[in-house]
């Protein structure tokens, strides 16, 4: 964390983007984690009737924003050159 000076002598903490990203990759990583456990609860045979096709289009769709999300990550980290392409 950062230390910053404030008015009338009170020292104001600010977190830096690293323990940012920390704070809230835990929180929101864990909440996804919970929310799949809780999507998991759907498989007990005795409670709810599914077909293969419905659980592979809910997987289908997990999977796809997953890819998404991993996308952005990447993107992030790696510059992307500009070329004129000529046909």
């Amino acid at each position: 964390m950062m230390l910053r000076p404030a008015g009338k002598g009170v020292v104001q903490v600010s977190e830096t983007k690293a323990e940012a990203f920390k704070r809230l990759a835990e929180r929101r990583t864990n909440a996804v984690l919970e929310r799949i456990r809780i999507l998991a609860n759907c498989a007990n045979p005795y409670a709810y009737e599914y077909t293969e096709e419905e659980v592979r289009v809910v997987f289908a769709a997990i999977d796809q924003e997953l890819k998404l999300a991993k996308a952005k990550f990447a993107n992030n980290h790696r510059r992307r050159e500009f070329r004129l392409r000529t046909n």
